[in-house]
């Protein structure tokens, strides 16, 4: 196309938007085949055909799941309150925008070569740190490193263990190299522990200081406790209409709700939905309810008894009724799981593999075979985890002794949960946030030297196929290989996924979003502060 042919579609495909005509995913498509860059569109798609957002005020947030024990450094993130705070202060390569497409953040441009082995990056030379200091290729270097080499500690260490080398090409241009190609390595950056941070002369980052680029900064805060920022007037996306932002720990679900009710927060990251019909009645709130790729997992320790036997693993499986647990626990607000982490709000979803129904009989046959009747189990949770976490548990206990298995509920205190419980204990409940693809998710948690491999489960069967998958262009075949991990998972695997819940939150009727609310995380896949606005 020639130049002019190219900006005569760009300003229709403006005018379509401003009348409502095209979907921004579709917008972004097009513009970005006209020659525009991810930025640039983003900017117009802002600009032209949406009405401004209105600046000003303080947006207060009460979220749940936070710990004293948190910490800044991003390799060490598994709380939502070091993921919602991270997600103000700190910017990121690539993020998820709110209709669920990949948009930029501080990666204004990217690109592969043809088997996906080598991808560039261009940094946007506008952005910079709270400090003043300009975001460089450098400093993006040097935070994917700190989650690099045998002596990281990162949680997202697995993520890229197929990164042979990073490199900065000038200032602004950042070159990933891999061991063979990832189709999904631009979404993979979206990883909540892959944000930017300073760097350090000798290749280190510092995270200690706290400091950013996101669209906040800090200001004062204490861990488990609460956090005040400002608005960071060099942030170099649209949005942060807020001048202030307030975020308040609040573990206790009715905490939360009360202070919602009251208006000493603006909004609240989950909701109790017991009682989610009754906030709807006040005209004063807005319950947000969005199907997601989130998910609660019960893994068991398939290197420890009982759990080492995988007819007791599958018994445990048949035990639990899951279409009671979505009417009694998440009243209708959750898709239904199979045992495998792959949920139908993700690409490839494999859609004909059978349904695990309960089956306690079933489940008396297996323990039979394992020589594990009259089985005795614990499993811990706490009430911070998503709502109605111990209600779950205890329904699932009563439903287990039909297949004639005790299982013992352990209710855990809420502060440290992750640090103390998870990974630590043989059986318990946990709440992931979703993912944007499977292989992120199957990276993170069911790789077999993945940190975050919760439930200790090794099949050499699944880790080769998810090799492949990662560098496997085509997407019927990718299909296919999914499919196949997908069946290892829910027969061999040592994960119960009773299901995919929906993120449910409210706000105040005064704060004002766009017509999408990102799948990702709750709270607009956790950017609400810089997406959101007050009504004038």
């Amino acid at each position: 196309m020639t130049k002019r042919t190219d900006q005569l579609m760009i300003d229709r495909l403006a005018e379509a938007a401003r009348e409502g005509k095209i979907s921004r995913r579709s917008f972004m498509h097009y513009s970005m085949a006209a020659g525009m860059s991810a930025t640039a569109a983003t900017g117009l798609w802002t600009t032209k055909a949406n009405a401004q957002p209105k600046k000003g005020g303080t947006f207060k947030v009460g979220m749940h799941d936070g710990n004293s024990s948190d910490t800044h450094d991003p390799g060490q993130y598994v709380s939502r309150q070091q993921i919602y705070l991270a997600h103000q202060y700190r910017s990121y390569l690539t993020l998820i925008e709110p209709d669920g497409s990949l948009g930029p953040d501080l990666a204004s441009d990217w690109s592969a070569n043809e088997d996906a082995s080598v991808w560039t990056f261009e940094i946007n030379p506008d952005a910079s740190f709270h400090s003043g200091k300009p975001v460089m290729a450098s400093d993006v270097v040097a935070s994917l490193n700190h989650h690099r080499g045998e002596d990281s500690t990162s949680a997202a260490k697995s993520l890229l263990s197929s990164v042979t080398d990073v490199q900065a090409d000038g200032d602004h241009t950042v070159v990933v190299s891999l061991e063979s190609g990832i189709a999904d390595l631009p979404w993979l950056m979206t990883d909540y522990h892959l944000a930017v941070c300073p760097g350090n002369e000798d290749g280190s980052i510092d995270w200690q200081s706290g400091d950013g680029s996101g669209p906040y900064k800090i200001d004062q805060g204490e861990w488990g406790v609460s956090w005040k920022l400002s608005r960071h007037d060099g942030w170099h996306l649209e949005g942060a209409y807020f001048d202030n932002l307030e975020m308040l720990v609040l573990n206790d679900p009715n905490a939360r709700q009360t202070a919602l009710v009251t208006g000493d927060v603006d909004a609240v990251s989950l909701i109790d939905i017991k009682t989610s019909a009754l906030l709807q009645r006040d005209p004063n709130i807005k319950v947000e309810n969005v199907p997601s790729a989130a998910a609660i997992t019960m893994p068991m320790f398939c290197d420890q008894a009982p759990f080492d036997d995988v007819n007791v693993r599958n018994a445990l499986k048949l035990s639990i009724d899951r279409n009671e647990i979505i009417e009694k626990i998440a009243f209708g607000a959750a898709t239904i799981g199979n045992d495998f982490h792959h949920s139908p709000a993700q690409p490839y979803w494999p859609e004909n593999v059978e349904q695990r129904e309960y089956d306690p009989d079933q489940a008396k046959s297996l323990l039979k075979k394992a020589g594990a009747e009259d089985l005795t189990v614990s499993i811990s949770t706490a009430d911070s985890l998503f709502s109605g976490a111990v209600d779950m548990c205890v329904l699932y206990a009563e439903q287990a002794k039909a297949a004639g298995i005790n299982v013992k509920v352990v209710r855990e205190p809420n502060d440290g949960y992750y640090s103390d419980v998870w990974l630590k204990k043989p059986f318990c409940a946990v709440s992931w946030g979703a993912r944007p693809t499977p292989d992120v998710m199957y990276t993170l948690a069911y790789k077999a030297d993945a940190d975050w491999n919760e439930s200790h489960w090794q099949n050499e069967e699944f880790n080769e196929l998810l090799l492949q998958a990662k560098s496997e262009l085509d997407d019927s075949l990718r299909a296919e290989m999914y499919h196949d991990m997908a069946i290892l998972a829910k027969d061999d695997g040592g994960t119960i996924i009773p299901m995919f819940n929906n993120f449910v939150y409210a706000r105040r009727a005064n704060v004002m979003h766009g017509d999408n609310l990102a799948a990702s995380w709750e709270l607009d896949g956790a950017r609400a502060p810089s997406r959101w606005w007050f009504e004038s």
